[in-house]
């Protein structure tokens, strides 16, 4: 087994691969390379080309091509609870900078960007995206777990014999773990202070979203990250922390955000309804799990 620990994407990265050690070499270039085409916060990006070029065609590479187009595929598979087009909301809202610089220096500077993610086109034929001149696309909702989805596949591509790709909690495992069975991932209670449960996955992806790790106030009122499309403000949901357990990371993270701007208490029906299991953690402490969430726990710590 060799492994590797960085930071990139805002988030920590973890690697994990059951063969030669330079293949986290290559890895880790290819986060750093997808960081490089859909950071908006690095001015030259695909991304922040593509919201600065607005009503216009933008020829973008495959991999920015794939996370537009996977990122509409979750607006219409939550019926538009996942939205990639709330940038504004998010700069309104004090997300204006990476992370590390809002929780010091948030302002609630205002944005003319709207939503309108429906108008969003993607030409395959082209290779070209256009964003609609109202709208502004932010990929942090499913950028983390679509980087795990591609960076395992290819070290599985590459001669890996297993490979776990972890982005700040959204996950990907495949192939052999190692203890040469399934890959065991633990979850953490929120506020640190235990773990509240072992997944077993001989292939798959984990994907956590919450109210806490990306957190900030402004003029006295809490924010965070997780903006409800219906109202442009920061959720008020009174789930801190959910889990989710799909195929695919990108599908989980999607999954995740839905769940959490469900109606109270159908937040693990909607995982369901959208082909995922998982768990919750209210702001009670308490701990929910989907019904076939069972056939994943190895260990369960609270309840």
């Amino acid at each position: 087994m060799e492994e590797i620990r960085f930071r990139a994407m805002g988030s920590e990265i973890h690697l994990v691969v059951m063969g030669d050690h330079r293949l986290l070499d290559v890895a880790r270039r290819r986060i750093d390379d997808l960081e490089r085409k859909w950071s908006r916060f690095i001015p030259t990006s695909e991304i922040s080309r593509l919201n600065a070029k607005r009503g216009q065609p933008i020829a973008v590479s495959d991999d920015t091509f794939l996370l537009v187009r996977r990122a509409l595929e979750g607006w219409r598979a939550t019926g538009g609870r996942f939205d990639p087009t709330v940038l504004g909301d998010l700069v309104r809202a004090g997300y204006d900078r990476p992370f590390e610089a809002v929780v010091l220096h948030a302002d609630g500077g205002v944005s003319t960007l709207q939503r309108n993610c429906g108008a969003i086109v993607a030409d395959a034929a082209t290779g070209t995206v256009i964003l609609p001149v109202d709208a502004g696309f932010d990929p942090g909702g499913i950028g983390k777990g679509l980087a795990a989805d591609i960076v395992a596949t290819e070290l599985i591509a590459a001669g890996a014999g297993g490979a776990c790709v972890n982005v700040g909690g959204d996950l990907r495992v495949e192939g052999e773990s190692p203890a040469g069975d399934a890959w065991v991932v633990g979850v953490d209670h929120p506020d640190g202070s235990a773990e509240i449960a072992r997944i077993e996955l001989a292939a798959g992806a984990i994907a956590t979203s919450g109210t806490r790790a990306r957190a900030w106030t402004v003029g006295g009122e809490r924010r965070h990250h997780l903006i409800d499309p219906r109202t442009g403000r920061s959720s008020g949901t009174a789930v801190v922390a959910l889990t989710a357990v799909a195929r695919e990371a990108a599908r989980a993270e999607v999954a995740t955000k839905a769940a959490l701007l469900s109606l109270p208490g159908w937040e693990l029906d909607t995982l369901e309804e959208l082909g995922c299991d998982g768990l919750l953690v209210d702001e009670d402490g308490d701990v929910r799990i989907s019904h076939n969430m069972d056939r994943f726990m190895q260990k369960a710590l609270a309840s």
